[in-house]
């Protein structure tokens, strides 16, 4: 069933409120009229147009909601992903920094130091050559990628990504684009 159907079915409050009710464990026309609180007439047409659309069943005397189609619907009628732009021309670089880096941020610090090394050099990329950096300021720069922004540092100063100096920091390592 398409999207826009299921919408469709349940666009009126109605209906959604039968839906629910049959959702939630009304298994009875007069049990969802108790439920939801709408006239028994009310009722019997929501779930006349919901059993129509696919969407409630009658098993055994007693209303079953199919609520299964939702997902089906999205897997079928889903746009295919959308081409991104790679986050690193490598291609396994690429296949790492997007496993690790969603929607701009870092979900996750890998164990692994070859993978860890592909994030950092990423995460290096930030800092610009030759500019200094106090502490507050990497923090900053860090903590929008991943809240533990300190680790994050110490990795870069143990890289050789960064190096320090009181307090001020600086990019010494990673690639640089031209």
């Amino acid at each position: 069933m398409r999207p826009e159907a299921l919408c469709g079915l349940l666009a009126e409050p109605e209906r959604l409120r039968v839906y629910a009710a049959v959702v939630l464990g009304a298994d009875l026309p007069s049990a969802v009229a108790d439920r939801t609180g709408l006239p028994a007439r009310s009722v019997v047409a929501a779930l006349r147009r919901l059993q129509t659309g696919g969407l409630v069943d009658t098993v055994d005397g007693r209303l079953v909601a199919h609520t299964d189609v939702f997902k089906d619907s999205v897997r079928e009628y889903a746009p295919p992903p959308a081409r991104t732009k790679p986050l690193d021309p490598d291609r396994q670089k690429d296949a790492v920094l997007r496993t690790f880096i969603v929607d701009g941020r870092l979900v996750g610090i890998p164990a692994v130091k070859g993978k860890r090394r592909v994030i950092l050099e990423h995460l290096a990329a930030c800092f610009e050559p030759g500019v200094k950096y106090p502490e507050k300021a990497v923090d900053a720069i860090l903590r929008a990628w991943h809240p533990d922004y300190a680790s994050l540092r110490r990795y870069l100063i143990d890289e050789e990504l960064l190096a320090r100096d009181n307090g001020v920091y600086w990019r010494t390592g990673g690639y640089v684009e031209v």
